[in-house]
C-alpha cells in the first residue's frame, strides 16, 4: 500500500510539474489575457523590480525541477540516493501544492487579481519552506545534493525575492501612499528587510545555493537602477543600499563556505 501511495505522489509531482511549466509557457506564448507576464509587472511600477534579464533564472529553475521530477522516479540515482520513500512523498506533496499554486498564480497575475496572486505566492513560499525543512533532515549523497537540494534551494531563493516583489506590486495596486513617506525610503526599507530575511536564511541553513540566487536578484535590482535602460542612477539611495546588501550577501556566502570547509577538515 505504501509503495502504491508513493508511486501516486510521484505521478502527481510529474503531472503538476508539467501543468506549471505549460501554463507559464502559454502565459507569454498566447499570451494569457492578451498581456505578457512582464508587462503585468510593468503595470505596477516600483523601485524594487529587477532588470528583465534577471527573470531568465526561471529557465534554470524549471530545468532543475525537471531533474528532481525524474530523479524521484529513480532516474540518475543508480542506487546512490539516501532519500527515503517517505521523504520523497512529503517533498512531492509540498512540491505538487506549489506547482498548482504557481499555475493558478499565472492566471491571477495576468487577470490583474493581485490580492489573490499574493495569497498564492505565500502558498508557494510556505510549501518551499516545508520542503527545505524536510531536506535538512536528510543526510544527502552527492546525487541527492544535485537533484534534490539544489533545485529547491534555487526555487526557494527566487520565491523569497518574488514574494517581496509581489507585496510591492500589491501595495501599488491598492494605491498605497506610503503614509507620506517617499517611495525611495520605502524601497530602501524593503531591500533591507529582504536582506535580513535572506541573510538569516543563508546563515541558518548554511545554504550557499540559496544565497547565490539572492545575489542574482539583488544584482538585477542594481542593474535596473544603474543602466540607461533602467532608472539611470536617478535614485542613488537605492543604488547605495542594494550595493551594500550585495557586499553583505557575498560576505555571508564566504562565511558559510569557510565554515563548511572547517567542518569537513
Amino acid at each position: 500500500m505504501d509503495k502504491n501511495n508513493g508511486i501516486g505522489i510521484k505521478i502527481l509531482v510529474a503531472l503538476t510539474y508539467v501543468l506549471m511549466v505549460t501554463v507559464n509557457a502559454l502565459a507569454n506564448i498566447l499570451p494569457i489575457n492578451g498581456i505578457g507576464t512582464g508587462a503585468v509587472s510593468d503595470s505596477y511600477p516600483n523601485l524594487f523590480a529587477p532588470a528583465p534579464v534577471t527573470f531568465a533564472i526561471w529557465g534554470v529553475i524549471y530545468l532543475l525541477l525537471a531533474g528532481y521530477t525524474l530523479y524521484q522516479f529513480g532516474l540518475f540515482q543508480y542506487g546512490k540516493s539516501l532519500v527515503q520513500e517517505s521523504q520523497f512523498k512529503k517533498i512531492g506533496l509540498y512540491f505538487s501544492i506549489s506547482s498548482v499554486a504557481n499555475a493558478i498564480w499565472i492566471f491571477s497575475w495576468h487577470y490583474m487579481m493581485i490580492p489573490l496572486s499574493m495569497v498564492l505566492m505565500v502558498v508557494i513560499l510556505i510549501s518551499l519552506i516545508m520542503i527545505v525543512q524536510e531536506i535538512k533532515k536528510i543526510e544527502l549523497s552527492t546525487r541527492d545534493l544535485i537533484f534534490v537540494k539544489i533545485p529547491f534551494s534555487v526555487y526557494f531563493g527566487w520565491i523569497t525575492v518574488a514574494t517581496i516583489a509581489n507585496v510591492t506590486a500589491l501595495l501599488v495596486s491598492l494605491g498605497f501612499n506610503g503614509f507620506g513617506i517617499s517611495e525611495v525610503v520605502w524601497t530602501v526599507v524593503i531591500i533591507a528587510v529582504g536582506l535580513i530575511i535572506a541573510g538569516a536564511t543563508i546563515l541558518i541553513n548554511k545554504d550557499m545555493t540559496y544565497g547565490l540566487v539572492i545575489i542574482w536578484a539583488y544584482a538585477g535590482i542594481l542593474i535596473k537602477h544603474t543602466s540607461e535602460t533602467g532608472f539611470a542612477n536617478q535614485y542613488p539611495a537605492v543604488t547605495i543600499t542594494v550595493s551594500f546588501a550585495l557586499v553583505f550577501l557575498v560576505a555571508a556566502e564566504a562565511y558559510v563556505f569557510f565554515s563548511n570547509m572547517r567542518r569537513q577538515a
